[in-house]
This record gives structure tokens, sequence and C-alpha cells, in this order.
């Protein structure tokens, strides 16, 4: 075949598909440049943990020779990049048509600031986070080894960012962060989730966090753990709604359990075993687990029970 023919072909397989761009479906965006770019977002989180945690990342392309000076220029840069990255979902996303440039110029610019001003108060949260972690698992060696290598702080210092614009209603951008994290860690934590201080991910990775969860003081959870929705059928009429669990303060949750359902409650001091299934509220002071696996050899096959929670007591599940 010459070269002539082929590219002929291949002039006639562009022509196909930028006729086919044209067909009014939902995946249809040829201008790149309007939208928050995911790989800057990527770019932006690295630069936002050298903010949160100075000292133990940085970007080579800074002198080190004045540390305050270099904070200052990452500070400035990342400020810089979010503000264009919430203007871009302003306008994209949210508002497109109903603000005018200076108006979407002065909302960007607020939501940014807020979310700098909060970065003092994300750190206090991680500081927490980080306590529980080294107090959680022995197999820290220090505190400088869970900054940099654990990666359930790394999920949760992303989600901890993600959930500052979450709460101001930025769209997209909070959850391009949050996945970002997830695709590095297997954590997927929801920016709209609502997590309190000495939150503790041991191992992590398969965990779940659902949009509407609310998670107290003191939980730990390990890997596999899903704490999500107890149906989804019902699609975007369910958006808004309470559809996730609450876990009270001073729960450890063991790996592969799942906790599902927005009505259920997990009080506070309870252990929940690992493979448990739960979609009903457990009372405070309790223990759900899981037997090991038993068959009675009765006429009518095998037998399933599962004992009421009762305070202080536990709950077995007898496969």
């Amino acid at each position: 075949m010459s070269k002539e023919i082929r590219q002929e072909e291949i002039d006639k397989i562009v022509k196909t598909i930028f006729e086919d761009y044209n067909g009014g479906k939902n995946i249809d965006e040829i201008n790149i440049y309007n939208k928050p770019d995911k790989s800057e977002v990527q770019e932006l989180v690295n630069n936002l943990f050298q903010i949160v945690y100075p000292g133990y990342f940085r970007d080579r392309t800074y002198k080190i020779y004045n540390p305050k000076n270099s904070f200052a220029v990452i500070i400035e840069d990342s400020f810089y990049h979010l503000n264009k990255q919430i203007r871009l979902a302003l306008e994209y996303y949210m508002r497109q048509g109903t603000l005018s440039e200076e108006q979407l110029d002065e909302e960007s610019y607020r939501i940014c600031k807020t979310f700098f001003d909060r970065i003092p108060r994300i750190r206090e949260y991680l500081e927490t986070d980080l306590l529980a972690t080294f107090e959680g698992d022995p197999s820290a060696g220090c505190l400088e080894e869970i900054i940099l290598a654990f990666p359930g702080l790394f999920a949760i210092t992303v989600y901890r960012m993600a959930h500052e614009l979450y709460l101001e209603k930025v769209p997209v951008l909070p959850r391009l962060m949050t996945e970002y994290a997830h695709s590095l860690t297997g954590i997927d934590i929801h920016p709209g989730a609502t997590i309190d201080k000495y939150f503790f991910i041991d191992h992590g990775t398969g965990i779940v966090v659902g949009e509407t969860s609310i998670i107290g003081k003191n939980v730990k959870i390990y890997q596999g753990v899903t704490i999500g929705a107890l149906s989804t059928r019902g699609g975007q009429r369910l958006s808004g709604k309470k559809r996730h669990p609450t876990i009270c303060d001073n729960v450890t949750i063991y790996a592969n359990a799942s906790i599902l359902g927005g009505n259920t409650v997990i009080g506070e001091n309870t252990v929940i075993g690992g493979n448990s299934f739960i979609t009903s509220s457990v009372e405070p002071n309790s223990k759900v687990s899981m037997k090991n696996l038993e068959k009675e050899n009765k006429s009518d096959g095998d037998h399933v029970k599962s004992e009421e929670v009762k305070p202080g007591e536990e709950w077995y599940y007898i496969i």
C-alpha cells in the first residue's frame, strides 16, 4: 500500500471522528482549556503537601538557602493554581452564564482565600490523625515514617483538603483530588464525608467511605472496610439525602466489614469484627463479630442464626 493511500485513509478516519464529535453527546468537548485540568490538580495536591507538611516534601526547582522564602514561593504558586482551577470549575460546571467575569474572579478568589485561611485548622486535624496512627500501629517506627510512607495518612490528608473545597460547594475539583489519592492508595474517601479528629486507617487498600458518612473521634478502620449506602437504585433522586452510616466515637472496624445505610448508627466504644455485614444500628459498647464457620445437621439445611445486638454483648453471624 502506497503512502498516499494510507494518508487518504487516515484523513478519512480523522474526518469521521470529527463528524462524530458534532453528534450532541455529553462526552463531546473539544475545548480543553475551559475546565479543571486533572494533571494540574494532581500537581497542586503535591504542592499542597509541601505546605501542610513543611520540610517533608520539596520541589527541587526551589532553592532552600532561605526556607521561609522558598515556602512563600510555594504558597503563592499554589494559591495561583488553586484559584485558577476553582474559577474554571465555577465557570464551566456550576454557574456558567449566571455570573460576570468580575463576579467569577471575586468568588474564586474568596473561596481560595477561605481555603488557605483554613490550612492551620487542616493541619490541626492532621496532627491528631498522625498521632492516632502512631499510637495505633506498632509497626510505625517513627512519625516521619508515617508522613512519608503510610497510604492511610496520605488519603486522609487529601480528603481533609478536598473537604474544605466541598464545603464551599466547589464542583468537580474536590472529587478530582480524592480520586487522585484513591488511585495511589486504593482508599476511596468521598470529600463530602464528615470525619472528626484522630482518624486512623490501618493498611487501607479497598476502604470506601461514602459522601454522607459521619465519623466521630478516635475511629480506626482496617483494609477492605465499606461505609456505604444500602442501595443506590434511586440514582440521582437520592442526591443530597443521608445515605451512609454514622460511626460514633471510639469505634474500631476490622478488615472487610461492611456497614451500610443512612439510618445505621454504630454506637460509641463499639468493635466491629472482620467480615461483618451490618445494615442496622448497633448499641454503644457492643462487639460485633463473626464466629468460625459452623454447620448444624438439620433436615431443612444449613441453619443461619443471628442474635440481637445488646449493649456490652457480642453479635455473632453463624454461617
